[in-house]
């Protein structure tokens, strides 16, 4: 069994091959391609987890759509100075597919 564990935008996601993950928001190249930076490599018994050898090692994905979030309301609220605040928020993510680790 051979997944990595890749950075996706501030966070990291476990991932194999057919994978499908929903991450932050990410450009493809014109191909629809994105390439994902390793963390670590578990190959059967063998884990890689030193700079130098995932230098080598490409993560590719396949970028399937762009969406967004849900949405979140922040409300601020001061009591007796009739401070009020509400504002809203989505934030924009894209859904891609892991199609090979090399």
């Amino acid at each position: 069994m051979v997944y990595a564990v890749v950075r996706a935008g501030g966070r990291q996601e476990k991932v194999e091959v057919g994978t499908i993950v929903t991450m932050d928001r990410i450009k493809a190249d014109k191909d629809g391609n994105v390439q994902l930076i390793p963390v670590l490599l578990v190959d059967g018994e063998k884990i890689t987890s030193d700079a130098k050898s995932l230098a080598k090692i490409t993560v590719t994905a396949e970028v399937l759509n762009d969406l967004r979030g849900p949405k979140i309301v922040i409300q601020k609220f001061k009591n007796k100075t009739g401070y009020k605040k509400r504002q809203g928020h989505r934030q924009e993510l894209t859904r891609v597919k892991i199609t090979g680790i090399k």
